[in-house]
């Protein structure tokens, strides 16, 4: 607590109870680094400050504002868990435990982080930070990636935390975790926990924390039509509304088809875009280099593959037709601006 209270990091969450800052600013941080998160947090609070501000947004806004921040899933999760806090809540964030755990997207380490640091409950959080810290200090053998080895964790964390300070015990450990017990070359020699830690006196830190399981990696092929039109009105391209359960949901990319395997484009490619487009003509005016989008457990490899159209598609119901300037209101993932920013499509 010493240590926190001398060499914690400034940041605007940290000078605040209200628990939905909290909460935002938690849901930001899930998979992503403060100096990334940092931002996007000034500029979600700024957009909607409130729970009611939230709710009444369409949740394309919320998307959009969360694009470049990947794991999108957590956006969708505060626009329905704020719909639930105005429906069953009357609108005021919960304020117990049990309560704030029953909100979408809000699992226990999340509940644990508002309900300690906004009202003082005695939860405490367990997050890889502190999953790092504490199987360092302790030896803990027990893969933390099992049940088994994270309640050995929290068994721990219950007999430690601080009663009468859960706010700052959670947030010092894992701020311990962040800027000292780092995985990579930990600053072990101005640890305030060095003469308590087991993996420091036997030198082995990079030893934990233990996990067992891997990472399977899918590997997926995306081939983008990013069909243009042009007529008196101006110049407009199609897009496509991800509505299945998949990566991106809601979001918005070009049409496409996917395979398995790398196609060849004379052989393979050409065919498929027959069968898409059916009896429209197209012309092909460029096909991009290929973009590699790394995603948790999956890896796409991705083409852009740019057509000109004189007439509207048959297939227009299924998507929509925008102008290109319109481009830039719409939520997209990163690997489709990222292609943007390379093309030549005016999207101003």
């Amino acid at each position: 607590m010493y240590w926190y209270n001398h060499h914690h990091r400034d940041l605007p969450w940290r000078n605040t109870k209200d628990p939905y800052l909290i909460w935002i600013s938690e849901i930001i941080l899930q998979q992503t680094r403060v100096n990334q998160g940092y931002q996007y947090y000034l500029r979600f609070i700024e957009k909607f400050p409130d729970i009611q501000t939230l709710a009444n947004a369409k949740e394309e806004d919320v998307l959009k504002l969360w694009q470049g921040l990947g794991y999108y899933s957590r956006a969708r999760n505060i626009f329905y868990a704020a719909h639930q806090i105005m429906n069953d809540f009357d609108g005021k964030f919960p304020a117990d435990y049990h309560d704030i755990i029953k909100l979408k997207g809000i699992g226990s380490y999340s509940a644990s982080a508002i309900a300690s640091i906004a009202f003082k409950q005695s939860y405490p959080v367990m997050d890889g930070n502190v999953l790092r810290v504490i199987s360092r200090v302790y030896n803990i053998i027990t893969p933390v990636d099992c049940n088994k080895g994270k309640n050995e964790i929290l068994s721990i964390l219950h007999l430690l935390i601080d009663k009468s300070n859960p706010d700052i015990f959670n947030q010092a450990i894992m701020e311990l975790g962040a800027m000292v017990c780092l995985p990579q070359n930990p600053k072990c020699e101005t640890c305030p926990l060095n003469d308590l830690c087991i993996a420091f006196m036997n030198n082995n830190m990079s030893a934990f924390p233990v996990k067992t399981k891997k990472i399977n990696q899918r590997f997926r092929y995306f081939y983008y039509l990013v069909i243009k039109i042009s007529n008196m009105d101006g110049e407009f391209i199609y897009l496509n509304k991800r509505t299945n359960n998949d990566i991106w949901k809601n979001m918005y990319d070009f049409p496409l088809f996917e395979s398995e395997k790398d196609l060849n484009l004379n052989d393979d490619v050409i065919p498929e875009i027959n069968k898409f487009i059916r009896y429209d003509s197209y012309l092909v005016k460029g096909f991009s280099k290929m973009y590699k989008h790394q995603l948790t457990h999956q890896t796409i490899f991705a083409y852009f593959i740019e057509l000109e159209i004189s007439h509207p598609l048959k297939l227009e119901n299924k998507f929509i037709r925008i102008p290109f300037y319109e481009l830039n209101n719409y939520p997209i993932p990163k690997l489709i601006d990222n292609y943007l920013k390379n093309s030549n499509i005016n999207t101003k």
